[in-house]
């Protein structure tokens, strides 16, 4: 807020300065929190003296009464809807997901780390068990993926799976204290979410999936290995008979309620795009996002037992369809499956459909990694062109033909110097913004241009 008399408010000052409400001020006085805060305070105040006189009994009987709080009345506070909390919970996947893979040796804490990771985990358990995944795109941040929940679009990016030092120029303090809010704001979402499906919170592992070689492991540390590896499925709690499900048949002779259930039938295909397939991953394939992606689209999936122990069948298994690798030729193939790159994965989900595997193969050039989050205003790429339906953006280009052939060129300006002042300044804001992004899409093709150049250059010195 800008008061009226800024000036006199600072005495003379230029400087920037932050101005409050008095009655903001008096509301945040009440805030519990801010007694923890005061009692916080004392309490290292006491640990320091105590360790400055060398009174270790006094530092443990401190440490024992030390302060806590929660954040649990905030959270309701902010969002007193649990549509709220979806809504918002873009950017709190997006840090917790980026927080679970920082080094364990470093700014942050390990118990820090490992809440953020086992609250990911948790939410990658239950996209599984919703089948709510809707894209999927590999950049160099990382791994952009969209879920759909409760009609709501949330996007947020899974970093790479390796440990990069933390950088000396991030605040870590503003950033942790905005991860304690989104760690108890997820913390609320996954038990709500899991309650709607009927799953136990905290999540539970069914026995009766693995063997008895491997379901002899009950130890916390495999436990958590077998629950970090997503390819478990969870208990569920005792669910009443539901009746509710809506017949197809009732619903015929009306248009509107066709096209629903068309709609459904579409999505539900969706959900099960990899049914029908059984993957094996090689150990130099990204392993956690593709086991997301297969088991949320309905398919299977393992992987050699000697680095995980939630592997539920061999590479040798006669029925494995689909051999995911990240090298260009394989010692020994088997001629019941097929071997392509991970990228088939990806492709097949943001197109809806199991695509061709013929340019995905073992040592093959692959084609362009497109966005699904792509803007059609701007650049297309060509392939991303063939993809699309472009009768839409093919009858708002004869519009606007139509529009340029109605109105002259001394029409135009005669319109543009009637025009008042205001509405001129903003036509010429206009104009120049429509400019400068026609300059970035011109930049982009010629960009285009110069690759497809090299690649037909290099194809002759490739072919001799």
């Amino acid at each position: 807020h800008e008061p009226k008399k800024k000036r006199k408010l600072a005495k003379g000052s230029s400087a920037p300065k932050t101005f409050y409400y008095v009655k903001d001020i008096q509301y945040l006085a009440h805030e519990p929190l801010l007694q923890k805060f005061a009692e916080t305070k004392v309490f290292v105040k006491k640990v320091k003296k105590a360790l400055g006189r060398d009174e270790l009994d006094t530092v443990q009987r401190v440490r024992e009464n030390k302060p806590h709080y929660t954040l649990d009345h905030i959270v309701k506070e902010r969002y007193p809807n649990f549509a709220d909390a979806i809504k918002d919970l873009d950017d709190a996947l997006s840090l917790i997901f980026l927080f679970s893979t920082m080094p364990r040796q470093g700014k942050v804490q390990p118990g820090i780390i490992n809440k953020c990771r086992i609250l990911a985990v948790e939410f990658m358990h239950y996209v599984i068990a919703a089948r709510c995944l809707k894209k999927v795109f590999i950049s160099i941040k990382g791994i952009y993926v969209q879920v759909e929940i409760d009609g709501n679009e949330i996007s947020w990016i899974i970093p790479h799976q390796f440990t990069t030092p933390p950088p000396s120029n991030i605040d870590f303090k503003v950033m942790l204290s905005f991860l304690e809010l989104y760690t108890t704001v997820l913390g609320f979402v996954n038990f709500k979410l899991y309650s709607n499906l009927n799953l136990i919170y905290p999540p539970k592992a069914l026995e009766d999936v693995f063997t008895e070689k491997s379901s002899v492991y009950y130890g916390d540390d495999i436990y958590r290995e077998r629950l970090e590896s997503l390819n478990i499925r969870l208990a569920e709690v005792e669910k009443l008979d539901d009746d509710d499900e809506i017949d197809d048949e009732l619903l015929a002779g009306d248009e509107t309620l066709e096209g629903l259930v068309q709609s459904r039938k579409e999505e539900e295909s969706f959900k099960n795009l990899f049914k029908d397939c059984k993957f094996f991953l090689s150990r130099e394939v990204p392993r956690e996002i593709l086991v997301l992606i297969i088991r949320s689209l309905g398919g299977e999936v393992s992987w050699s037992s000697d680095s995980n122990v939630a592997s539920r069948y061999d590479e040798t298994d006669p029925d494995i369809t689909h051999h995911i690798v990240d090298r260009p030729s394989q010692s020994h193939q088997f001629l019941s499956r097929c071997y392509i790159q991970p990228q088939w994965i990806f492709d097949s989900v943001n197109q809806r459909k199991v695509l061709p595997i013929d340019e995905y193969v073992a040592g093959a050039l692959l084609p362009p990694h497109l966005s699904p989050f792509v803007n059609t205003d701007g650049y297309l790429p060509p392939e991303q062109v063939e993809l699309l339906d472009r009768n839409v953006t093919e009858d708002k280009e004869e519009e606007e033909e139509e529009k340029k052939e109605s109105m002259s060129a001394e029409e135009k300006r005669l319109a543009i110097m009637a025009m008042p002042k205001k509405r001129k300044i903003l036509y010429n804001k206009m104009m120049h913004s429509n400019k400068k992004k026609a300059g970035a899409v011109n930049k982009l093709k010629r960009k285009r241009e110069e690759l497809d150049e090299n690649r037909e250059k290099k194809k002759p010195a490739a072919d001799a």
